[in-house]
């Protein structure tokens, strides 16, 4: 429940508790703290055991922990009937990516290849931006503001 907290934190708060609540008080306060969470995990205890016996013996393997949307989740993508094992075992991240980059790369050699090929024997590059005089203003669209 708390196993983020570290030691700092721990001491922090058992200074600021004897500050607040002082070293006459605290012992009991402990007390009435633990014996709360002590009925509060019976209630909890005898509620999961109502539910239970109403269920009845179709449900005699229901956990309460399924409840909790990332554990069925996770319980049944690792359930082996769908065979998502063998899909996720077959699947090589690396390699498609690898395979992807090299279409691209064969599209863009044979684009590249073709291109200067062409009749007009001239190659425009459209990763530049083109070129604008200091003294010229850039064209104005009407139609885009």
């Amino acid at each position: 429940m708390f196993n983020d907290i570290g030691p700092l934190e721990v001491v922090t708060l058992i200074v600021l508790a004897v500050l607040v609540f002082g070293p006459d008080k605290l012992p009991k306060l402990i007390q009435d703290v633990t014996r709360t969470i002590r009925k509060i995990r019976e209630f909890s205890d005898s509620a999961k055991q109502d539910i239970r016996q109403e269920l009845g013996p179709e449900f005699k393997d229901f956990e309460f922990d399924d409840l909790n949307p990332k554990t069925f989740i996770r319980k049944q993508l690792d359930n082996d009937e769908l065979g998502l094992k063998e899909i996720r075992n077959g699947f090589d991240l690396k390699k498609e990516m690898a395979e992807v980059t090299d279409a691209v790369h064969s599209r863009e050699s044979e684009s590249s290849s073709s291109s200067s090929s062409g009749s007009s024997g001239v190659s425009i590059d459209m990763t530049k931006k083109p070129e604008i005089a200091r003294e010229e203003r850039p064209p104005y669209d009407a139609d885009a503001t």
